[in-house]
């Protein structure tokens, strides 16, 4: 694994309310922020996740506030964890994403901030399929060793400029990415992290993700 970034994000708790249901998030605002990204996790995955607290800490340093959220509740993943029915109702959790972002609207210290979206796995899938449901109200995704096939019809809508990164040793993964790249007719970029498998455990991999990422959010958010 990576070494953290030097100076940590001070984070604060929050809670968002989906329906009846309360998302439970962490959120970072580093003074002058230029944007505001929330980060979809994949499967399996959760807000405490290390590799995107990496990311979100080198976001930070890069003048963009972070929300590190859990798109289940503690319930939903228990359920998840025994029978995988909720990690690909990809619908469900783009709604979820687009709660946050009528959320966002609300706060007044991030409702001028445009905003985009960090996806993994199957959070790269439910990202896009956000964007298409909303045109305009992101104005940038990343998609980390993402899902975006099961995105399906919906890549074809997607008008957010959207960077999808893969490891190079991920080669499924690269073959989805490459075709999903195919049908979408929004800017889009196409980057491999040489030697990098899917979760980029490999030494200098993830800051490579953090650097490509940060470069992209700063181009279009900023």
């Amino acid at each position: 694994m990576t070494s953290t970034p030097a100076q940590a994000r001070t984070t604060r708790p929050v809670r968002i309310a989906v329906g009846e249901q309360t998302l439970a998030g962490d959120l970072a605002i580093p003074d002058r922020a230029i944007g505001f990204v929330a980060f979809a996790h994949g499967s399996g995955s959760s807000r405490f996740s290390s590799r995107n607290r990496f990311v979100a800490d080198v976001l930070d340093r890069h003048r963009l506030a972070t929300l590190l959220i859990d798109l289940l509740t503690g319930r939903e993943e228990a359920l998840d964890d025994r029978t995988a029915a909720l990690r690909f109702d990809i619908e469900m959790l783009a709604e979820r994403l687009l709660a946050i972002e009528s959320w966002k609207t609300q706060m007044h210290d991030l409702r001028a901030l445009p905003m985009g979206l960090f996806g993994a796995s199957t959070g790269g899938g439910a990202a896009l399929v956000a964007a298409a449901m909303r045109p305009g109200a992101f104005r940038a995704i990343v998609s980390r060793g993402g899902r975006p096939d099961l995105a399906g019809a919906a890549l074809a809508r997607v008008t957010t400029p959207t960077l999808l990164i893969v490891g190079g040793a991920d080669e499924a993964v690269i073959a989805m990415n490459a075709d999903a790249q195919k049908q979408m007719r929004c800017a889009t970029r196409l980057e491999i992290v040489p030697h990098a498998t899917h979760l980029f455990e490999e030494p200098g991999a993830l800051e490579r993700v953090a650097s490509l990422a940060a470069r992209w959010f700063e181009e279009h958010l900023s």
